[in-house]
């Protein structure tokens, strides 16, 4: 998988910055991705204390560039591109506070092109890494939400899972008015859709299940009522796509329980995209095919928005900084 993606990076010389400068397993993967050279990592912090940082774990980080937020020299101009995007709800003066915080300051480096992606969350919580995306990068022209999707890979074998960790649930969403000008089966279809996008970037051929505790209209409720609207909107919208549902985990991955319980559909047995009705089972499904199942699981991929911005767990190590380092960048 990371050979193809590290093929992409050669051929497409791309920059990511970290918003976490000083954290000594983002310089761990930033000194190794220094050292590879197939990617350029911008670190933000106060130079002497990253460079310290990196002096007392050993890593070599000579010829990086470090940026801080207190000294740039461009500070004017994103203060006043911030108050623009904001459309009044940002002073001058609360933008320069805002941006004085790497993780506002590195998201707008992506704004401004003057970096590729955005890789954060050693330290920060997900919500303050997506919330300066929404502000800022904003989602991309035809997508009306942001959600994730996580690769799970095992030996040669890969398949992909979303949402996992944006998105809360899904409900109808209304103007002030109260019509309905989003419907939650349209929420859910468009997380079906970008999962299968984020699958073919890494080789997968996308065959989605959308899934629930009922198969092809044997339960009943809102949750298998939400999926089944949902996997109708996908056949509609992207015919292209294979795609069905509702349908149980076991049809949607054993070839003999799918084809009893969903006859004939090109889904049910061979499915190797998994989309999940909200987020609960979501995080509950992929952890346990991590932890039970011996998949190594990479994510969660960010969806939806402008550009790559990914999300670190807290407790991640240098490896994996530097395995997501790849994904985002690969990800332009």
């Amino acid at each position: 998988m990371f050979e193809n993606l590290v093929e992409i990076l050669k051929a497409n010389p791309r920059k990511i910055v970290y918003p976490e400068g000083t954290d000594a397993r983002i310089l761990e993967a930033a000194a190794r991705l220094k050292k590879d050279g197939f990617l350029t990592p911008v670190l933000i912090g106060n130079v002497d204390e990253v460079k310290a940082a990196a002096a007392k774990g050993g890593f070599d980080i000579d010829g990086l560039e470090i940026l801080d937020p207190a000294t740039y020299p461009e500070m004017d101009k994103f203060v006043d591109d911030f108050v623009a995007l904001r459309k009044g709800k940002a002073t001058p003066e609360d933008a320069r506070a805002m941006l004085l915080k790497s993780n506002y300051f590195g998201t707008m480096l992506v704004k401004e092109g003057l970096a590729d992606s955005l890789l954060g969350g050693a330290t920060y919580s997900t919500a303050d890494t997506v919330r300066p995306a929404l502000q800022l990068v904003k989602t991309k022209k035809g997508s009306n939400l942001v959600s994730s999707c996580f690769i799970l890979a095992r030996g040669d074998e890969m398949i992909a899972m979303g949402d996992c960790a944006i998105n809360i649930s899904y409900e109808d969403k209304k103007d002030k008015d109260g019509n309905v000008v989003l419907t939650a089966a349209q929420q859910v279809a468009e997380v079906a859709v970008e999962t299968a996008r984020t699958a073919k970037v890494f080789g997968i051929d996308p065959k989605i299940a959308m899934l629930s505790f009922s198969t092809k209209g044997s339960g009943k409720g809102p949750g298998p009522e939400l999926m089944r609207n949902a996997t109708a909107i996908v056949k509609e919208t992207h015919p292209e796509l294979a795609c069905d549902g509702e349908m149980q985990f076991d049809a949607a991955v054993s070839p003999v329980v799918g084809q009893l319980k969903f006859p004939g559909s090109p889904v049910a047995g061979y499915a190797n995209t998994f989309i999940f009705p909200e987020i609960q089972s979501g995080n509950i499904g992929y952890k346990i095919a991590q932890r039970l199942g011996g998949y190594m699981a990479f994510g969660p991929i960010l969806q939806g928005l402008n550009a790559p911005i990914n999300d670190l767990s807290r407790g991640c190590n240098a490896e994996e900084v530097y395995l997501m380092s790849i994904i985002t960048a690969a990800l332009v």
